[in-house]
């Protein structure tokens, strides 16, 4: 062999080598588990995130999934929704009672995307988004927010998928980091698995009822987990108990609550901040591997 040609062969031998390390270091599942998305509810800034983001990102090479409630103003048979028997008929126990999951998912065509959807009769299936037709806030959100989040998990637990980064949008999901590095870590599905959370321009008014953080104890969460979660908890406590168990912190609407944003920086989160739609799924793409790299 002529030592051009060993050394061609050498440099390709290199090359896969780089290529692999880089694989290895990169995060390639991203799982999304998003508060809204359009056109399943009306466009808003989270809900146009939670469309177009999960798009872009898998048009970068990685693979996806996308989750979000089953709100009750979702039309389904327009939307073509449908029920996954294989993932549904698991209860789970909120406040000592039952709550019957059910599994839905539907496709955007347009973006080669399917959504699922986690569904109650009690929780969503006849009720809107967090208000009712008045406006008024509804009283249970607290645990329709707990059971949302472990849904989300026991689903993916299911589907035997090992996403590397999660990707929480909206108070409604602040309570999955908390799951995933506590009651899930030694889940095969959440082990190694790094957490983003994303800020918004939206809260709720109403504190959560007083026995909330009793409501989150499960295996694996104890009282030490959530001490820090004092009454009344309001969008501020929520969102800093999200901060305190997730590995980066996104400023996604131009205005956010100063005080949890101070809080991530104050505590050494990585935080990566407000930027423009039109570059956003690059910067989000980039904070991904950033967050997944850190020690």
């Amino acid at each position: 062999m002529s030592s051009s040609c060993f050394i061609a062969r050498f440099f390709l031998y290199l090359c896969r080598i780089i290529e692999n390390i880089v694989i290895m270091t990169k995060a390639n599942k991203v799982l999304f588990i998003t508060q809204e998305i359009t056109p399943y509810v009306s466009e808003s800034e989270m809900s146009l995130v939670g469309r177009n983001l999960p798009q872009a990102i898998q048009e970068k090479g990685r693979e996806i999934r996308t989750f979000m409630p089953k709100w009750g103003n979702i039309n389904e048979r327009r939307n073509q929704l449908h029920e996954v028997i294989r993932l549904s008929g698991m209860n789970l126990i909120i406040d000592d009672t039952d709550h019957p999951l059910i599994i839905k998912v539907a496709s955007i065509q347009s973006a080669r995307m399917q959504v699922y959807f986690i569904d109650n009769d009690d929780y969503f299936q006849n009720r809107l988004q967090v208000v009712d037709e008045n406006g008024v806030e509804y009283e249970d959100n607290d645990a329709r927010a707990i059971f949302y989040a472990r849904g989300v998990l026991e689903t993916v637990k299911k589907l035997r998928w090992c996403p590397d980064v999660i990707h929480c949008h909206g108070w409604m999901t602040a309570l999955a980091p908390l799951y995933i590095k506590k009651a899930y870590k030694d889940e095969p599905s959440f082990r190694d698995a790094k957490v983003v959370f994303s800020l918004y321009d939206n809260d709720f008014k109403e504190p959560f009822h007083p026995d909330f953080a009793s409501k989150l104890l499960l295996k694996g969460i104890s009282k030490k987990d959530v001490a820090d979660l004092k009454e009344p908890v309001d969008y501020t406590a929520l969102c800093k108990l999200a901060v305190d168990y997730s590995d980066g912190v996104i400023q996604q609407s131009e205005h956010v609550n100063e005080e949890v944003i101070a809080y991530a920086r104050q505590i050494g989160k990585p935080v990566l901040g407000y930027q423009s739609p039109e570059i956003f799924a690059d910067a989000c793409n980039d904070f991904y591997d950033q967050v997944w790299g850190a020690e």
